[in-house]
Order: structure tokens, then C-alpha cells, then sequence
């Protein structure tokens, strides 16, 4: 809560304001009776900044469109809104495939990425090094699948030599990461694309926040299943998955065993192809798409693919930004090899607990951040750059970030040198 200082009656400012403090306050707001250094503390206004890697900062035209979307889905308006919606999630993935929208999380599309071209005891590959490379895993284990695995420390990337080495003919699928959050590396999609193209396996990708951080040629490539999620680089809530799918997935599904009901795709295909979905969908946040899709367009004169590439520009330069910010400041960056543009996961010195950086950021500046997770909890805090973020967010996260490092973990900073080397990114790019 926060108070303005009155004289009792209303009158801001007068020079007797702080002595009287039996008087400061009104009717309405009363302030208790504080020490001054106290009072002072209060007033500082906290605007609450979300700089974790999803959810994200919302886009005001997407509240704006989800607050008015009071139409039924089973109606020639949603079916407008929801074929417009698909026809624009085609572009903004980059692909000529078929793009299905569920109504679940990221998650629930990996699961139907599993369910749907899957048979008990079929054999796949999955490249695993943080956290939701572990999900692949689980996933593949809970439907029943021999699970052959490339395992690399948290932070790091795969060796293409040895994902060659790895991949058998009898692999249905190869499962990864396009951009690994909980430890702010970016894998090589490209490069493990070209290793199963022209061969049986498949190959799906987890691009929730791979989407609008790094570029794809899905169809090029030979990508098979793509997933992203709606609180990513999109800027809208939780509650939206969506995959393109290629031909080759859809014809590995007609033999496919594994159980699947909310999560059919070739349900959702037969709907969603007229406009609708096999079950409720979230009208909403279907309108929240449709809207930030559009903003997206709106920053490159309507053209959306134009837009998406501005996105993903954005992404990668705030990114670089921050790392350089952050080593000014005497951080030490966790994935320096391949960082990625969705976040960055930044080690805290020995003997620290990461999560009192992320504790401090909140209770000082309101500025939320995110702790590692799985086994890096508590030893790396990450910040991301996907979606509503620009130039002047990365600037205020660094100004926060040189006071917490100077204060909290006793750092040897000046005020200014972690902005300073951001400005320099941020004025190399805008010569390019």
C-alpha cells in the first residue's frame, strides 16, 4: 500500500508535513505515525515487472481483445476469429503445415507429440540437458516407449558427431529442445534436422520459447512437429499450446497405437480445418492471439512475417545486452557457449543462494525474475527477453541489477557500468 503526505487537509508538499507526523495523512488514507527514513521508504512507488521466461509481460491490445471476446464458439464469429488466428500462427511459425491450437500448456502439446505418432514399445531418441529436456523423458517413459538417451550437462549443447553416432533406423522419433529455459542455452535445431531428414525418424521440437527468439526454416529443415505456447514470445497468458504438423507426423499417426482422446490431433485437424475445435476452446485467449499476432504485424507496416523477424531481432539483442550488462558487472553468464534469446541464466558467486538474488530483486524493485530449476536451483537466477520487452526494460533490469549486485553480493560495481555496456549493444545494433 502507498500514501501520499497531506497536512490533514489535502495540501501535499507544505514544509511542515514531515514534522507533524501525528497530521500526516487524511481521512481517507491515514498514514501511521512513522519515523522519517521510514515514510520515505514507503513512498517509493513499485511497479511490478515480470522478467521471467513465461509467463511473460502482457500485451495491452491482447487484455484489451480478451476482456471484450464475449462470443460463443460455436458461431460464424469465432469460427472468423479462429480461422484468421490459424492462418496467422502458419506465418508466424513459418511453415506451410498444418497448425492446430489447444487449449492446454506447452506441456500438453509435447504429451500430444508423444501420444500421436507413438506405439507401446516403439524406440526414440531424446537429447536431454536441462530441465525440460527431462520432460521429454517422462513423457515418452508414461506412454511406453524405449527411451534411448544423449545426456549433457546442465548449461551445455550436444555434439552433432554424437547425435549421428546415436541415431538408429529404428528410431520413430528424435524429441529436443530448440531453446532449453532453465538453463538459457539454445540447441542446434538446423544441425540435428539435417541428420534425420530423409530418414524414417521423425523429428519434434520444443520451440515454446524458441518461437520468437531464434529463427527456423521448418519446412525447409524437415521439422516435423513444432510446439509453441501462448505465454512466451506471443505476450499472452497461459492457457494456448500450438504445433504445426507435417505431412510425414500425419502419416505416422494412421499406425500409431499409444491412447489419445482430449489430445487427438487428427481430431483436432478434422475441426479445426472448419473453424472450430473438437471441444471448448479458450475464446479468450484465442482473441488475446489474435491480437498480439496482429501488434506483431503492426511493427513491420502489417507485414506479419516481416514482424516475426523483428520479434526474434528484438529478442536477440536485449539478450545480448543484458549478458553484456551483466559480465560489466562481474556476473558470470551460465551457457556462454550457446546462450539463448529467450533468457539468460546467470551463476551467483560461491556460497551464495541464487534465490536471495531473486528475493532482493522483487522486495527492492518489484522486478520479478525467475531461480534456476531442477538441479541448478538455488545457484543460477534467470531473466528473459522474449516477447513485450524492449530496450528500456533491459535498461531498468540492469539499473536494479547493479544495486542488487553492489548491496546484496558485495560486488565492486559503479553505478552506470552495467547500463553503459548495454548502450553500447543497443547502439552497435542500431547501426546495423
Amino acid at each position: 500500500m502507498y500514501y501520499v503526505i497531506t497536512d490533514g487537509h489535502g495540501e501535499a508538499g507544505r514544509p511542515d508535513a514531515e514534522k507533524n507526523l501525528s497530521g500526516i495523512g487524511n481521512s481517507r488514507y491515514p498514514l501511521p505515525r512513522k519515523a522519517p527514513a521510514e515514510i520515505e521508504e514507503r513512498l517509493m512507488i513499485h511497479k511490478t515487472r515480470l522478467f521471467t521466461p513465461g509467463p511473460t509481460p502482457l500485451l495491452p491490445a491482447a487484455q484489451f481483445a480478451m476482456a471484450a471476446a464475449d462470443i460463443h464458439h460455436r458461431t460464424p464469429e469465432f469460427r472468423a476469429l479462429f480461422a484468421k488466428v490459424l492462418a496467422q500462427l502458419k506465418v508466424f511459425v513459418g511453415t506451410q503445415n498444418d497448425v492446430l491450437l489447444l487449449s492446454c500448456s506447452g506441456t500438453g502439446a509435447m504429451e500430444a507429440s508423444v501420444s500421436n505418432i507413438t506405439s507401446p514399445g516403439d524406440r526414440v531418441l531424446v537429447l536431454t540437458a536441462g530441465k525440460f529436456g527431462e520432460r521429454w523423458v517422462d513423457l515418452a517413459k508414461a506412454y511406453g516407449l524405449v527411451v534411448d538417451v544423449i545426456e549433457k550437462p546442465y548449461g551445455q549443447t550436444f555434439d552433432l558427431a554424437e547425435v549421428k553416432a546415436a541415431l538408429k533406423p529404428e528410431h520413430k522419433a528424435v524429441y529436443m529442445q530448440a531453446s532449453e529455459t532453465s538453463t538459457g542455452a539454445s540447441h542446434d535445431v538446423e544441425g540435428v534436422a539435417k541428420l534425420v531428414k530423409d530418414t524414417a525418424t521423425l523429428l519434434i521440437v520444443d520451440g515454446i520459447t524458441g518461437l520468437g527468439t531464434q529463427t527456423f526454416d521448418v519446412d525447409g529443415w524437415g521439422v516435423d512437429i513444432v510446439i509453441g505456447g501462448s505465454q512466451k514470445a506471443v505476450m499472452i497468458p497461459p492457457g494456448l499450446a500450438y504445433l504445426s504438423v507435417s505431412e510425414k507426423a500425419w502419416k505416422a499417426m494412421e499406425t500409431a497405437k499409444n491412447p489419445r482422446y482430449y489430445f487427438d490431433l487428427r481430431k483436432e485437424r478434422k475441426n479445426q480445418v472448419k473453424g472450430e475445435t473438437a471441444y471448448t476452446p479458450a475464446v479468450a485467449l484465442v482473441a488475446g492471439l489474435g491480437a498480439a499476432l496482429d501488434y506483431i504485424a503492426g511493427q513491420a507496416g502489417g507485414d506479419l512475417e516481416k514482424g516475426r523477424i523483428a520479434l526474434i531481432d528484438n529478442a536477440q539483442v536485449n539478450a545480448a545486452a543484458t549478458r553484456a550488462g551483466l559480465v560489466a558487472l562481474g556476473f558470470t553468464l551460465f551457457a556462454p557457449a550457446s546462450p539463448s534469446a529467450a533468457a539468460t541464466a546467470v551463476l551467483v558467486p560461491e556460497g551464495m543462494d541464487s534465490g536471495t538474488v531473486v528475493k532482493a530483486l522483487k522486495a527492492k524493485f518489484s522486478l520479478v525474475t525467475a531461480n534456476g530449476q531442477g538441479t541448478m536451483q538455488g545457484k543460477i537466477f534467470r531473466v528473459a527477453h522474449l516477447g513485450f520487452f524492449d530496450a528500456l526494460d533491459t535498461i531498468a533490469f540492469l539499473g536494479a541489477a547493479e544495486v542488487i549486485a553492489k548491496d546484496v553480493l558485495g560486488l565492486p560495481v559503479q553505478f552506470g557500468q552495467g547500463v553503459a555496456a548495454a548502450q553500447e549493444v543497443f547502439a552497435k545494433a542500431a547501426k546495423s
